[in-house]
């Protein structure tokens, strides 16, 4: 990632964080719409975020969103609730603001099965609705298996905690229930995966919660990679907050977790080094929701190729897919592209039943991460549509050696952020 000097990429994160709260266009499209039903199947950022803006950008446009869940939790700020800075309801979000503010129907249930050539979806307790276009916002499944010893049975003792909730839970009842002197290991898979800062912005919040409560203790993070997003700035970060409280260790160091004993809480290393922990939180690989393969939606590698200016799939049409779940590279799997994918997705979805042309789009994604409650750091990237893909345009991280006034300043943005995006998600 191109570094940027402080005044351009305050610029940048500015320019990019304004998206949130606005659109991906230069202008708001508002179609008259000449009505049609759309499906959105997923109430996370890009299915919540899509659903809001179909009926922003079409009027007249029906729109039912599915979701299983009647409250989602964020993966976003869910690692200062394992911090100990902030509780389980401060990233509780329900759908009431899209229902009310925006007229969205909301159906708490889970599909079945996508029939794409009759244009139907069918729920679990079986009843079966029609749809004009259809939006796929699954997430991401686990790959179970993937590492020897572990299945989704076993992340009720070895939580993987990136789906936000109970996972969270869990580790965090461990976390307060572990020894001062014990040894955390946080295990991130290979790319690409969600929130690709996530793990060591856990290790970061992790470790303050240490600090403060449990000081003689150590965070070994046992990577699938040997490198990962922020990497400079994150180390710079444990050095000033953490000296000696955090070990990062690559794949072709030993980092490469293969098997777990998930009893005797030991990893077992590609090369045969073994790893003994007071508190494990694997993170396995990933792939599109299961509902996305169900729907004959997914390629070989298990995620969702989408036409990148539109993300309809290019399996099924009249589908469209977005967030997590998509094949939309350079664009990272995060909250900040899905909420940009579904607002292209949205104006894609409401042009077509329109007849009328889609305007050109940009694409943002600034996503910051917490080292301490008052040190933050971040990336910020703007890309657009050329010639059948996206490139970026502009981006870059936030300068090393900076001051504290600056890192808590990023702090903040990172609260207003996160406000900034859920408020606009779920219309609340």
């Amino acid at each position: 990632m191109d570094k940027l000097n402080r005044r351009s990429f305050l610029r940048l994160i500015g320019a990019a964080g304004a998206a949130t709260a606005a659109s991906s266009f230069s202008v708001i499209p508002v179609l008259a719409g000449k009505g049609g039903h759309v499906i959105v199947v997923g109430g996370g950022f890009g299915g919540a975020t899509c659903a809001n803006y179909i009926r922003r950008y079409g009027k007249s446009v029906k729109v039912t969103l599915i979701e299983p869940n009647k409250h989602f939790y964020t993966c976003p700020f869910s690692n200062t609730v394992l911090a100990g800075i902030n509780k389980m309801d401060s990233i509780k979000h329900g759908y009431d603001g899209l229902r009310k503010n925006r007229g969205v129907e909301i159906i708490h249930g889970r599909v079945q099965s996508v029939n794409a050539a009759k244009k139907t979806v069918t729920l679990a307790g079986g009843k079966t609705l029609s749809y004009d276009r259809l939006v796929m916002s699954p997430g991401i499944a686990f790959r179970w298996g993937a590492i020897e010893g572990y299945d989704e049975k076993a992340s009720a003792l070895i939580p993987h905690a990136w789906q936000a909730g109970d996972q969270t839970k869990i580790l965090l009842k461990q976390l307060q229930s572990m020894r001062d002197g014990g040894v955390v290991v946080i295990a991130p898979p290979g790319n690409p995966f969600r929130c690709p800062p996530g793990p060591y912005e856990r290790a970061s919040m992790i470790a303050h919660y240490l600090k403060q409560r449990k000081p003689k203790s150590k965070i070994l993070i046992l990577d699938a990679k040997d490198k990962f997003s922020k990497q400079p700035l994150f180390e710079e970060g444990w050095q000033a907050a953490y000296p000696g409280m955090i070990d990062w260790v690559k794949a072709s160091d030993g980092g490469d977790i293969e098997r777990i004993d998930v009893n005797k809480k030991v990893l077992y290393s590609k090369f045969g080094t073994q790893y003994k922990a007071d508190v494990i939180n694997l993170i396995p690989p990933q792939k599109a929701g299961l509902i996305a393969a169900t729907a004959g939606l997914v390629n070989s590698d298990g995620w969702c190729p989408v036409n990148k200016l539109t993300f309809e799939s290019t399996v099924h049409k009249d589908v469209y897919v977005i967030g997590d779940a998509s094949v939309a590279s350079p664009l990272p799997k995060s909250g900040f592209a899905a909420s940009a994918e579904a607002k292209v997705c949205a104006a894609a979805v409401v042009s077509s039943l329109d007849g009328s042309k889609m305007p050109e789009p940009t694409y943002n994604n600034t996503c910051y991460s917490l080292v301490t409650p008052d040190y933050g750091i971040s990336v910020a990237a703007v890309y657009r549509y050329k010639d059948g893909d996206i490139s970026k345009v502009a981006g870059g991280v936030s300068p090393r050696g900076e001051s504290a006034e600056f890192r808590r300043k990023e702090a903040r943005y990172a609260s207003g952020w996160y406000h900034a995006i859920t408020s606009d998600a779920f219309a609340s």
